[in-house]
């Protein structure tokens, strides 16, 4: 039988292994960690995310996972309520829908998918530590596991181990900057009641996004142009939270003012946007981050990692059902997975590179150009039109459907 081995089980190694090992492949699944109970970015199921369980087979038990389902949007712009959308799109099967998941109980819920089946291994606790190559082909891992070392032989390696990737380290390949870099702070606090759907603050070279996470708190996503607030890492948590208040609304900013010191797991991250060229070695490709830092604009990250792995199932799937894949096919197959996925990835990256470059811009044009667009999308069909742009965010590029 085919052995597969994943680095990392994000959403998109934790749903490639559950869909593998689900049609009999054999899977080692290598997470650094024991547990998920860590702080995750990008939470937010869009649209295209839940289509992808559903395709996977778990929509049942997606429910089953802590959630919160977000209804509208309310844009701001230097404070000043602009307006209001709905999310729901009424009668119609494609309508947009945001749920606000636990990443932690997401994975553990794939994990525990996969385990149902006798060809799925989890490593806990497991570090790659670098790749086992022969005759420039990749034939397993050395591993770190529990503080010994070991070698985990495979047909196949596979890394989504994140956007700090040691597979996409080791293997040296070069990587093209889709977006600005940005600053991101991110932190929860309490929710106001009666808090509905997503705020969006705009205005002045800041970006602040809000809404009521799973666990019925308000996650804080501020985001600045690295560089346009000096060093964040040097100024307390007291300066983040006033200098958010200065970009709300008045109610929200008293709101943060009184809540300063019950800002709950603050931090920082630095952040880009980028993917490889090409994804693949003889023996060893990545996908999800790993292969594509998606920017945070758009809440992109965990829905296209999830496309990823049912694209990577299609053309894997028939080759690792054997015992002994074709070598030329296997990588003749994960160039196909590329291009497929970079249909969708490099249209997607090109659009989240647009709106930081206006929203957060502090040139002399920045305010007018704000100003103008704030005042255009005041009026409902200009929404409407835009509508077309928005979709590409809520339901992808393409049409993934789990062939396999």
């Amino acid at each position: 039988m085919s052995h597969v081995v994943i680095v990392g089980a994000g959403p998109a190694g934790a749903s490639l292994a559950y869909l593998l090992s689900d049609r009999g492949v054999e899977v080692t699944l290598l997470e650094r960690q024991h547990d998920f109970s860590r702080e995750f970015r990008g939470e937010i199921l869009m649209p295209s995310g839940i289509e992808a369980f559903k395709e996977m087979g778990l929509a049942t038990q997606l429910e089953s996972v802590p959630g919160h389902s977000q209804e509208s949007v309310e844009v701001y712009m230097n404070g000043r309520h602009l307006f209001t959308q709905s999310l729901e799109l009424g009668g119609s099967a494609r309508g947009p829908r945001f749920l606000a998941v636990s990443q932690p109980a997401l994975l553990e819920m794939l994990v525990s998918e996969s385990a149902k089946s006798p060809s799925f291994r989890l490593r806990r606790g497991a570090s790659m530590t670098k790749l086992v190559l022969e005759d420039a082909r990749v034939l397993g891992v050395r591993a770190r596991v529990d503080g010994g070392d070991e070698t985990i032989w495979a047909d196949l390696v596979i890394g989504a181990d994140g956007r700090s990737s040691a597979v996409r380290r080791h293997l040296g390949l070069g990587a093209q900057r889709t977006s600005p870099p940005m600053d991101i702070v991110w932190c929860k606090v309490p929710c106001p009641e009666g808090w509905t759907g997503v705020h969006a603050y705009v205005g002045r070279g800041h970006l602040l996004v809000a809404y009521r996470t799973w666990d019925g708190s308000l996650q804080l996503g501020w985001v600045v142009l690295k560089g346009t607030f000096g060093e964040l890492r040097s100024r307390g948590i007291e300066e983040w939270v006033e200098e958010m208040a200065n970009h709300v609304s008045s109610d929200f900013a008293q709101h943060l003012r009184a809540h300063r010191d019950d800002v709950h797991k603050p931090f920082l991250l630095s952040t880009t946007s980028d993917h490889v060229e090409p994804w693949s070695n003889p023996g060893v490709m990545v996908i999800g981050d790993a292969a594509h830092t998606m920017s945070p604009v758009g809440g992109q990250g965990i829905n296209i990692a999830l496309r990823d792995a049912i694209v990577a199932a299609n053309h894997l799937v028939p080759l690792l059902s054997g015992s002994a894949p074709d070598a030329d096919e296997l990588d003749a197959a994960m160039k196909t997975i590329e291009a497929e996925r970079m249909r969708e990835v490099r249209p997607i990256q090109a659009q989240q590179a647009r709106p930081p470059k206006v929203l957060l811009s502090r040139s002399w044009w920045g305010e007018p150009v704000r100003r103008v667009a704030g005042a255009l999308l005041r009026m409902p069909t200009v929404r409407r039109r835009a509508g077309g742009i928005a979709s590409t965010f809520l339901h992808g590029v393409t049409d993934v459907r789990l062939m396999v």
